[in-house]
């Protein structure tokens, strides 16, 4: 008996020191509870290039490395909590005046994969295709893909290491093998490690330091907001891109679009992807018009996403689950009117989502709402406008957007006012492109941009002046508005810690501080409130599940300094597992 008493004291002690640790941690770092916070700005530091140009396609990084039908550009997609989608490219793509599309069906898909190195214990085939970016322009050149492989391989365990190898067994042309881990099953109490957060890539300089930098943070998945390749910076016979297509060619009868940028592209991501799963939503430089009105083709083929998965009839949209995180990834270059299928969809996934099964509600999509920069000013406030309300209901904690190539971090708000019930919006639009680093503000003076600006490539425009506060009855602040919290001109990428079903942890890394340790841009605790802003206070008749998810509430105590109840509380918890 006294050794029993002595274990539980024991476990009592280690419980209360590892939890004192990790308060004290929270304690000498921000809070969304401190907030709002006074706007601080953060100037760009002319130390600094501005940009860089994109790397040639005969770069180590973005040339092909391997020959006949072997696989390349390997990456990894959530299916669900229990299968992954696996997807490569093999065989060559052809670009010039007259190109014939290769037959898919001439090679064979397989995934191979199992717990064991070197033991595959089940194989899987999938579905191959080709596209084509046509332009019927005299001169421009078209481009056919290779081969364009997915797999969606199943009967997989929730946190789970699995090895694997794709390609067709017959040739033989299998690729080497290759790792991953699943991620948790969904659950108040599971969540990824790190979820790394960027935007608005391309394949400059830049680029490689911020991909450099990320695989150094170790994520076990990406979210990408949108704008990837770059590949509309060029004309289709190549050459040099350019920062500003319409300023270097201005001739030119369509947006051109470069397309083997999308097969460098893949290669340069391939160390990442191929074992890390990656969920990608479109930007509009994934627009790429074509013949016949044809859109998004190298997106739409390239990128397997759950959309049926989550009873979406359409790429441009989805959602799926990563352990206690529901992600909800929107479309702003379809229709995202509220009488439209976007909208109809996104209002029957919210309806569904069961908070004490998975907490955390966060959304993307890839031009902000919220935004302070001239870049873009205002640019989607049609969106912002049909779907702003339907998102604050359901009680979205966090949204993270591109668009615009720097980082700003906003006070929690709703329609333009401060709201502690309203999501943290990201602005992470910094990967590294072409087109540089988006240094002027909307408040500058001389800088804000006049109301036919920054028309949007989809949709309509819905510019307003505000009606309340010191904008009152003006297009622009001038000075940082108050619900922009931080922001700054850099390239960077960010990481998301989910630490419980309250606290998680946002780090913004800047690429200049790579080789510095324990450095970042910004950082701060994101805190839910189930309790201050339950569905039910804001919608009695929005949710079902709203019960439930103020009953679960209860157990979410926040961790703090001093918090007796919450070490009690653990206490107990240490009775039951002895």
């Amino acid at each position: 008996m006294e050794s029993c008493k002595f274990c539980v004291a024991s476990i009592f002690f280690l419980i209360i020191s590892h939890f004192v640790v990790i308060s004290q941690s929270i304690d000498s770092i921000l809070t969304t509870l401190e907030g709002p916070f006074e706007p601080k700005t953060r100037r760009f530091d002319r130390s600094l290039r501005q940009g860089s140009d994109d790397l040639p396609m005969d770069h180590p990084r973005l040339k092909k490395n391997v020959t006949s039908m072997f696989p390349e550009q390997i990456a990894l997609a959530i299916s669900s909590s229990t299968s992954m989608w696996v997807s490569w490219v093999t065989g060559d793509a052809q670009i010039g005046l007259n190109v014939t599309p290769i037959d898919p069906s001439m090679v064979a898909n397989e995934v191979w994969y199992g717990k064991e190195s070197g033991k595959y214990s089940i194989k899987k085939k999938g579905v191959s295709m080709v596209y084509s970016q046509l332009y019927p322009f005299e001169g421009l050149w078209n481009y056919t893909s290779g081969i364009i492989h997915h797999v969606r391989i199943d009967g997989l365990e929730p946190g789970t290491k699995y090895y694997y190898k794709c390609g067709d067994s017959t040739f033989p042309a299998m690729s080497e093998e290759k790792v991953f881990e699943t991620l948790p099953s969904p659950g108040p109490n599971r969540y990824p490690r790190r979820i790394a957060v960027i935007g608005d890539l391309g394949l400059t300089y830049n680029s490689t330091t911020t991909i450099d930098h990320l695989i150094g943070n170790d994520p076990s998945m990406i979210l990408m907001v949108g704008d990837l390749t770059y590949a509309n910076q060029y004309l289709t016979t190549g050459g040099k891109g350019a920062s500003c297509y319409s300023c270097s060619f201005p001739d030119a009868p369509i947006r051109e679009t470069y397309q083997p940028r999308w097969d460098g592209w893949g290669r340069f991501m391939e160390p990442l992807t191929s074992s890390v799963p990656m969920m990608v939503i479109e930007g509009n430089h994934e627009i790429e018009p074509q013949a016949a009105g044809i859109t998004f083709e190298s997106y739409l083929t390239r990128f397997s996403v759950p959309s049926k998965e989550s009873g979406s009839n359409s790429n441009f949209y989805y959602s799926f689950d990563a352990g206690g995180v529901h992600f909800i990834m929107l479309g702003a270059y379809v229709d995202y009117n509220s009488t439209g299928a976007q909208y109809a969809w996104l209002k029957e996934d919210l309806r569904n989502i069961d908070r004490s099964v998975t907490p955390w509600l966060v959304a993307a999509w890839h031009p902000p709402w919220y935004n302070s920069y001239s870049s873009h000013y205002q640019e989607f406030e049609c969106m912002r406008q049909q779907m702003e309300t339907l998102l604050y209901q359901y009680g979205v904690d966090i949204v993270f957007s591109g668009h615009v190539h720097a980082y700003e971090r906003m006070n929690r708000v709703y329609n333009y006012t401060l709201d502690p019930c309203g999501p943290v919006y990201i602005t992470i639009g910094d990967g590294g492109n072409i087109e540089k680093v988006d240094v002027d503000h909307a408040d500058d003076p001389g800088k804000c941009p006049s109301a036919g600006d920054n028309v949007p490539e989809f949709g309509g425009l819905c510019h307003l002046n505000f009606s309340s506060g010191p904008a009152k009855g003006n297009f622009c602040w001038d000075r940082q508005p108050e619900w922009s919290a931080y922001r700054e001109s850099s390239f960077g990428h960010g990481i998301l810690e989910v630490v419980n079903s309250t606290y998680a942890l946002w780090t913004w890394h800047r690429n200049q501080d790579i080789y510095k340790e324990n450095n970042h841009g910004d950082q701060i605790y994101i805190v839910r409130q189930p309790q201050l802003c339950s569905i039910a206070s804001k919608d009695s008749n929005v949710s079902p599940s709203s019960t439930s998810m103020d009953a679960a509430a209860g157990f979410r105590l926040p961790l703090s300094g001093g918090c007796l109840s919450y070490f009690l509380f653990l206490f107990f918890i240490s009775l039951h597992w002895l």
